[in-house]
């Protein structure tokens, strides 16, 4: 079940002939799932985290905060019309309305939250806004929108030509069993946590929600401890997927606390997702994965189902690996 990723196995050739071609095999697994301990290191959710990484790891490599760089690590995402599920040019509601949700954490406690926005590119940045200019941690909706045009940020439409053509396809296709989902619409929400070279661990989590869903649903991004949670002594996690059943579990404050019993990111994540597998009866026909780093910086990445994969970066390099999973 464990997928390694070229580097790590070009790693553990050189491990191997070093040592006379006896080398455990839990080191293997180690490299590829667990992570080495170090610091500053940056992970996040699908392959638009690669450019999302890159802009998080300018921040970290320079001696930046770890709050300073996720969010500009997810800005990456929030701006590209190529990425369908986040901020500009996502996929729109029922409506064909563009809505948008976020989430930001530091290594203070303190947190920021918007859901329901339109007209406005970077939620993550307004998230932010909340949480260092108010006393609130969440705003929604118009009163989120007029805090935002209060805060300087620009208003713009981003429902774009491609998500619109998208949505008319949709239209077109949906039957009353459809139950607003389009089942071939993967959701790609960006997560990213991370550790940065004083021992600051942030994270941020930011989307536009499942495609076609009931006007006025909000997941799990923008929800401290079920999208995104941080706890400074202990590590950081973030989630994406099937976000009804991440808030059903407190998802991410849940991998926290794993590792706050003293287990591996890794072990953490395996037990969080095993509880949402057994409130759905034993078998589940959605995805949710979580992405995690503890206070020593190691790391950890698993899903419920084959398909997810995530970016890390550390040391100077940033690559997409291919996650495990528990469920065939």
């Amino acid at each position: 079940m464990v997928r390694v990723s070229r580097r790590n196995f070009l790693k553990f050739s050189a491990a191997l002939s070093a040592a006379g071609g006896i080398v455990p095999l839990d080191s293997l697994f180690t490299a590829s799932s667990a992570g080495a301990g170090s610091k500053p290191v940056v992970i996040s959710t699908w392959n638009h985290g690669v450019a999302a990484n890159d802009a998080a790891w300018r921040v970290l490599s320079g001696g930046g905060s770890s709050l300073d760089a996720v969010e500009a690590g997810v800005r990456i995402s929030e701006g590209d019309p190529k990425v369908m599920s986040v901020g500009f040019g996502g996929l729109p509601d029922e409506d064909c309305t563009v809505t948008l949700d976020a989430s930001i954490m530091g290594p203070n406690g303190n947190a920021g939250a918007v859901a329901f926005v339109q007209h406005y590119k970077h939620p993550i940045s307004i998230a932010r806004k909340v949480m260092e200019k108010t006393d609130h941690v969440m705003l929604v909706g118009e009163g989120a929108e007029e805090f935002a045009r209060r805060q300087g940020f620009e208003r713009r439409e981003l429902l774009t030509e491609e998500a619109r053509k998208r949505w008319l396809e949709w239209k077109a296709g949906m039957s009353e069993k459809d139950d607003w989902l389009a089942p071939a619409v993967n959701h790609d929400t960006i997560g990213m946590v991370a550790l940065d070279s004083a021992g600051d661990l942030a994270g941020a989590c930011t989307t536009s929600g499942l495609a076609f869903k009931i006007h006025g649903r909000v997941g799990d991004s923008p929800l401290i401890g079920a999208g995104m949670y941080v706890d400074n002594e202990v590590g950081a996690a973030a989630a994406t997927g099937k976000g009804e059943a991440v808030i059903r579990t407190c998802g991410s404050f849940l991998v926290v606390e794993g590792m706050r019993d003293g287990l591996s990111p890794q072990k953490a994540i395996k037990r969080a997702l095993e509880r949402i597998i057994e409130w759905h009866g034993g078998g589940v026909d959605f995805q949710v994965a979580f992405v995690a780093v503890n206070r020593s910086g190691k790391t950890g990445a698993l899903a419920i189902q084959k398909g997810f994969q995530y970016a890390l970066a550390r040391d100077g390099t940033n690559e997409l690996i291919d996650s495990e999973y528990l469920l065939e």
